[in-house]
């Protein structure tokens, strides 16, 4: 038969194994979803631009087919295009920017860090 003992032991022991699990679990997906949130920002630019050329593209290319001129509003309108795409990337890095910089702020003011600093000056 077993002791007592040991099965006080095993069970501690599966507690601890739980909670080391349930640690490394929560560490690992906290890593991958700012992984992905990175490349999922990247990927958003990304299409922003493409979108913006192939926007302007189609427009030249569709003014031209109507007028007769080929090469004028393609070249012009992939240039304006390029210049939109360019236009939205910086206003989604900016947006991307302001959202980081809030984040950073709110962890700064945690609850915590204002007892830290009440205590320090004595109130």
């Amino acid at each position: 038969m077993t002791d007592p003992e040991d099965d006080d032991r095993l069970a501690r022991l599966d507690e601890r194994i739980a909670a080391a699990k349930a640690q490394h679990a929560t560490a690992g997906k906290a890593h991958q979803e700012e992984h992905y949130s990175q490349a999922q920002l990247a990927w958003r630019m990304v299409i922003e631009l493409v979108a913006g050329l192939l926007i302007g593209f189609g427009m030249g290319y569709g003014l031209d087919s109507l007028l007769g001129t080929l090469p004028v509003f393609l070249v012009l309108f992939t240039f304006l295009g390029f210049a939109a795409g360019i236009k939205t990337m910086m206003r989604s890095a900016q947006e991307i920017q302001k959202q980081q910089e809030a984040a950073t702020a709110a962890e700064e003011d945690a609850p915590g860090d204002g007892e830290d600093e009440r205590a320090r000056n004595g109130d």
